[in-house]
């Protein structure tokens, strides 16, 4: 253990004399990838925890794209049972009861598996003005942005209770991390995007590589409700309250909700914003990260606030902030 523990030392040594970040080697970040691919619905994900968003009575289209193995894969339902593959493909009718639910794709020697969360929504029709059960939402533009699809109202609401606000919805965030920051009781409401979580844990997973050894990030701001982006000055169409956009740093050393002293100058400020956002915006134009294009920017602190840097999904590369 002596041995061990001095190696750690010696590399953090190293690592400050060649001024790049300081690495945890001791506390080895892991992607948590299955080693197979799941397909739902279209959208391809190679992480041991999925989650998708859905509304009732729909039915969930899913396939498995195996990774160099012969591993013969079975689908679980709820209740355990065996979903049979027709096509190549596993079919599931989603229930009529807005809530969670969980089902398993693992291989038959339960090796690699993957566990999918079916997050089934409260229909947007089931809006009452600008409540839904107690909870207000506000009005979102009845016209959509330039004509664009994403900017359409959205489907449905995640209901968030606390019994499920804990659950791991990707490996390394949790359904909590992007409620809206408005007040109120439970049940609360949200809206989620797949195609963010995986591109948030591709910046995880792309921070740590680069030596920041990070668990999670401090989602600072994720769902918007129309209600609360109108009251704190925010743009119409904020990306915020269709559930694609977060605003995140990096907060380990110390846990304090506010951003970590990256650059290691002794101060809190714009640089370690952008440094966060040199990390991200060289993943632009690799094939991988197309998927996920998106606004990029970076903020300076105020008095509300630290430095954080502001991602989304709306398909096409944009830049601005301070």
């Amino acid at each position: 253990m002596r041995n061990f523990t001095g190696f750690c030392w010696l590399y953090f040594i190293i690592v400050l004399f060649l001024d790049s970040p300081p690495v945890a080697v001791c506390q080895q970040f892991r992607s948590q990838q299955a080693g197979f691919f799941i397909t739902v619905n279209g959208i391809e994900n190679p992480y041991e925890i999925v989650t998708v968003f859905v509304l009732p009575n729909e039915q969930l289209k899913i396939k498995v794209k195996k990774n160099k193995t012969t591993d013969e894969f079975r689908l679980y339902s709820p209740e355990g049972k065996i979903i049979p593959a027709a096509s190549g493909h596993r079919k599931w009718r989603v229930p009529s009861q807005a809530g969670l639910y969980q089902l398993k794709m693992a291989s038959v020697n339960h090796q690699r598996s993957t566990t999918l969360n079916v997050f089934v929504m409260v229909p947007f029709s089931r809006l009452a003005g600008e409540y839904l059960n107690g909870y207000r939402i506000g009005r979102y533009p009845q016209i959509a942005l330039k004509g664009l699809a994403i900017y359409k109202p959205p489907r449905g609401f995640v209901e968030v209770t606390p019994q499920n606000e804990n659950t791991l919805i990707s490996p390394h965030f949790k359904l909590k991390q992007f409620l809206c920051k408005q007040s109120g009781g439970y049940p609360k409401y949200l809206v989620l995007q797949e195609k963010l979580l995986l591109k948030l844990e591709l910046i995880l997973g792309e921070v740590n590589e680069k030596g920041y050894r990070c668990d999670t990030f401090h989602v600072m701001s994720g769902y918007r409700t129309p209600y609360y982006n109108k009251a704190i000055g925010n743009v119409t169409y904020s990306r915020h309250i269709y559930g694609g956009a977060s605003d995140i740093f990096i907060d380990e050393n110390p846990k304090d909700d506010t951003m970590d002293d990256l650059n290691q100058d002794g101060k809190i400020d714009y640089k370690d914003a952008a440094g966060l956002y040199r990390i991200i915006d060289r993943l632009y134009g690799k094939r991988f990260y197309d998927p996920f294009l998106g606004g990029l920017a970076w903020y300076k602190k105020n008095s509300n606030h630290g430095p954080f840097v502001h991602v989304d999904v709306r398909g096409r590369p944009t830049r601005w902030g301070d």
